[in-house]
């Protein structure tokens, strides 16, 4: 089973910017990295939850979206073509970019493949994304 040092260790592996954000006394399946995107700028929060290792980046607020119908029919097209570990969701009012993988197994190649998933995500659809936020669509 790997472990909260066994992430560290592909954190720094990547070269990634990143801060533990856990409490220092908490427990090995709660730890938690706040990880700084440097192409997107986004901050993806890596967490340890129990089994499972858990990617998420919030997106936009759901607030700021007219037609959401039309957002969800698109968040559903990109991830049935272009989303190979992650997926895009609705979570306390946002959009948001999750993935979990098995902490069990996990090794440095699908750690890494999953953040850059994630990152190249951010950066291809921001444009398609950002066009449904009210006043973008002309």
């Amino acid at each position: 089973m790997r472990t909260r040092e066994d992430i560290e260790s592909y954190l720094l592996r990547s070269n990634l910017s990143f801060k533990n954000v856990g409490a220092p006394d908490e427990a090995d399946d709660e730890a938690m990295w706040l990880v700084r995107d440097p192409s997107s700028g986004e901050n993806i929060v890596i967490s340890l939850a129990g089994p499972y290792v858990l990617f998420r980046v919030k997106v936009m607020d759901l607030s700021e979206v007219e037609d959401r119908a039309s957002l969800f029919e698109r968040l559903l097209e990109l991830n049935a073509n272009d989303m190979v570990h992650g997926a895009y969701g609705i979570s306390d009012g946002s959009l948001v970019l999750t993935a979990a993988l098995p902490l069990e197994n996990l090794d440095y190649n699908e750690f890494q493949g999953t953040v850059d998933d994630l990152t190249m995500a951010l950066t291809n659809h921001y444009e398609t994304l950002a066009a449904y936020r009210t006043g973008a669509r002309g």
